[in-house]
């Protein structure tokens, strides 16, 4: 029985079709050129990010599953159609203590981070009351209900959630694609508005002519044909193309030896072929594109040779498609820039599109602008308010001292001095001998008289 991994390559078959799918990111690598190193057995591979926003979560699951005995002998014995349906959900019950427990764990934690996500997404546009249990419905990969313990329907929900988005993944990057190529040349439209003729023919020939330069490469061979495969064979693994085995072809490319070549495993057989095409130093060129191109390559392949439609390919697979007469003499292939990617009316409600996203912007800077200006004035108002309100203490304060009265404080409070302190400022001011009164109670010594005293 052969050895189950930890994730996409050799875990697609785990849950979800994650097979079906987790291969679906592509990669850059030429799989083909590090051959040598081979597989140990027992390695972990590393693998590249799904996209899912979930991605974190569905790995540590599929980890902590892989590690309970029994629920790993029956994920090898199963075939992809019990994944989808559900079947393979309901062994979660005999797994082990220590497994659930942790699976508990991961699924709290996940929990949590939903609902710091909405928190965060509610804080940003000043929302309060937030109902997290009602928004914690959107997320379609894990039941809502319990959000305390990991149990048979969690792990049917993120098996059919992972299936289903993986599945919508090529769909939406042929979107984006189709978005990026339209923007370009909303782009390049708009700047020849702002040149004058002159300049503007120059433009329209130097795109014409780069147009040109980019279609001049040498032929692409149709992905998976023998034509390709052999030239694979031998400019990437330097081997005799009279020696060309399809059995040895597949096991030398199935890099990481699970008996399945996956989707990043196939985009590597097309490195060769993109590179006729496309150069990264050529200015003509766009990599965009050729991720574009590879996507293309990949899908068609599959297309035509997984005929379960699990987005593995297996070795029989492989051989049945090497019989077909596509493979020995298939169609000629084309390649993006042979093919109308967006017609003009597709352009133009792109555009139109785009003009309305620019109004509402324009209009939100416009309030935004006006909240400032308000908000600046609201202030100066203030700072007017305060210096009225110093230059009326500050009157106060020297009115008080004209007429004798104690000064005012910081907050306009009466400054009352001491007993003992008023005191000594009165016996510093009026001096014994002098003119002034005395206090009520004392008797002041009879002066010495000088002039005689009549009887």
């Amino acid at each position: 029985m052969k050895r189950l991994s930890v994730l996409p390559q050799q875990c697609l078959l785990l849950m979800t079709c994650l097979l079906m799918a987790l291969e679906a990111v592509p990669i850059d690598i030429d799989k083909t050129k590090v051959k040598a190193e081979g597989h140990v057995e027992g390695e972990k591979v590393e693998n590249p990010d799904t996209g899912l926003y979930y991605d974190e979560y569905l790995r540590q699951v599929i980890d902590v599953l892989e590690t309970d005995k029994h629920f790993r002998e029956k994920l090898q014995t199963a075939d992809i159609e019990e994944i989808k349906s559900g079947k393979l959900s309901r062994e979660l019950d005999l797994v082990s203590h220590h497994v659930r427990t942790r699976l508990d764990e991961l699924k709290r934690q996940e929990v949590a981070r939903l609902r710091m996500l909405i928190k965060a997404k509610m804080d940003s546009v000043q929302d309060t009351g937030i109902d997290h249990q009602a928004l914690l419905k959107q997320f379609e990969h894990l039941n809502h209900q319990n959000p305390d313990t990991f149990e048979p329907k969690d792990l049917d929900m993120l098996i059919k959630a992972a299936t289903s988005d993986l599945e919508n993944y090529d769909k939406t990057r042929h979107e984006e694609f189709k978005k990026y190529e339209m923007m370009k040349e909303h782009e390049r439209r708009e700047y020849l508005k702002t040149l004058d003729e002159e300049k503007r023919k120059k433009e329209e020939s130097k795109f014409e002519e780069m147009k040109k330069k980019h279609g001049d490469h040498p032929k692409v061979h149709h992905p998976g044909s023998k034509d390709q495969l052999k030239e694979v064979w031998e400019e990437a693994d330097g081997l005799d193309p009279n020696e060309f085995d399809p059995k040895t072809f597949f096991k030398l490319h199935d890099v990481n030896n699970d008996g399945f070549l996956d989707e990043q495993e196939l985009e590597a057989l097309f490195t060769k072929e993109l590179e006729k095409v496309y150069d990264p130093k050529n200015e003509e060129d766009d990599m965009v594109e050729m991720e574009e191109e590879r996507l293309r390559m990949r899908e068609h392949v599959m297309n035509e040779v997984d005929i379960n439609k699990d987005r593995l390919v297996t070795l029989d697979e492989f051989l049945r498609a090497t019989e077909k007469k596509e493979f020995l003499e298939p169609d000629s292939w084309e390649t993006l820039d042979q093919q109308q990617l967006f017609t003009e009316d597709e352009l133009k409600e792109f555009e139109n599109h785009i003009s309305q996203q620019e109004d509402e912007l324009r209009k939100k800077a416009e309030e935004l602008q006006k909240q400032k200006e308000e908000l600046q004035r609201q202030h100066d108002q203030l700072q007017a308010q305060k210096q009225e309100l110093q230059q009326v203490v500050k009157q106060m304060e020297q009115k008080k001292l004209q007429q004798g009265s104690p000064p005012a404080g910081p907050g306009g409070e009466l400054k009352i001095q001491p007993p003992a302190e008023h005191k000594a400022a009165d016996a510093a001011q009026h001096p014994a001998g002098g003119d002034q009164p005395l206090p009520p109670g004392h008797v002041q010594e009879a002066a010495v008289r000088t002039d005689p005293v009549h009887p």
